[in-house]
């Protein structure tokens, strides 16, 4: 090789690289989200996957230009407390926290770091934000929120004549002791009474749940994450005692609820997912509201309906987006 084609070899690798170098900053950036969940179920599961796939969609890829870090505390709130002094220490650019007790843990932490909650039924009651405007603070979310009186209408479709409705739930969970509050009052308006069973534990569903065995119509549960972390060890119990369940977790009819008039977690995820996008992009969390999902779907499972000893009327199983037979 001659000296001339050295250094003509050596201008163009030189050009290259400058080029490179010049067109680095029109590519996205590597940006860091870490992501954590009170507890390991299908529902919360969802809305991690929704995050993650939406983030992709927005140029934001795991594994390439993205730092995707996610931790479960495994239904226990001093671990939740842990992971999110942990993440807090990271410096991420922005923490999306599952469901109400991680979300009241990583709001505690920083004061600084973008916080994106999901799957809170009640981010005013948790303490998260004021109210549904803009917080004007690090935090801001997607809430899984349920219209009660549509709930109460389910329940009255599938047990026409029930009058007492039992509801195992976790008393230290913040979002759970609103709608025990909320539906009491509610259901004591349409001559219905709440029985409440507590689970403080996922270990104590199945024991609250057989003592309300001889003193309800119906069990309906909320998306209490103990209850639903647990919710075979409540079929069990509905099976057994000819009990019906209702739920407001479309994943618990497929294992074993009668029905359930929820919010799909999945999109809860892509929505919460587009939110996170825009603060990475370099919207700041506290200009933008609070939401809701309005996108609700009603699942029928026939088999449990059987099970439970309830025949379910026609109209109610036609109108289902999804109906399991087995």
């Amino acid at each position: 090789m001659s000296y001339n084609t050295k250094l003509t070899l050596r201008a163009l690798v030189g050009a290259l690289s400058l080029a490179a170098v010049c067109a680095a900053p029109a590519m996205a950036a590597d940006k860091a989200v870490s992501v954590t969940a009170i507890v390991e179920h299908p529902a919360l599961d969802a809305v991690r996957d929704g995050v993650k796939d939406e983030l992709k969609d927005e140029g934001f890829e795991a594994g390439k230009n993205l730092k995707w870090e996610y931790q479960s505390a495994q239904g226990n709130t001093g671990t939740a407390a842990q992971i999110a002094r942990k993440f807090v220490g990271d410096k991420p650019d922005a923490i999306v926290a599952i469901a109400t007790p991680s979300a009241q843990a990583l709001v505690a932490a920083t004061k600084t770091i973008p916080v994106i909650y999901s799957g809170v039924t009640d981010p005013v009651a948790a303490q998260l934000v004021k109210d549904w405007k803009a917080s004007g603070t690090n935090v801001t979310g997607v809430s899984d929120v349920l219209e009660l009186d549509k709930q109460v209408d389910l329940i009255k479709r599938v047990v026409p004549k029930a009058k007492r409705v039992g509801m195992v739930y976790n008393p230290g969970e913040a979002n759970s002791a609103v709608v025990v509050k909320a539906l009491k009052e509610l259901l004591a308006k349409s001559g219905m009474t709440l029985v409440e069973a507590a689970a403080p534990r996922s270990v104590d569903v199945g024991t609250a749940a057989k003592s309300l065995i001889g003193k309800v119509d119906v069990i309906y549960t909320n998306t209490d994450n103990n209850v639903v972390s647990a919710y075979e060890s409540l079929v069990k119990v509905g099976n057994d005692a000819k009990i019906p369940l209702v739920a407001s977790d479309t994943d618990s009819v497929k294992r074993g609820a009668i029905a359930a008039l929820g919010v799909n977690y999945y999109d809860l995820g892509r929505q919460t997912g587009k939110v996170v996008a825009r603060i990475l992009k370099g919207e700041k969390p506290g200009d933008i509201a609070s939401a809701t999902s309005s996108k609700l779907e009603l699942f029928v499972n026939t088999a449990a309906a059987q099970k439970q000893g309830v025949t379910l009327a026609p109209e109610l199983v036609s109108s289902a987006k999804t109906v399991i037979k087995q």
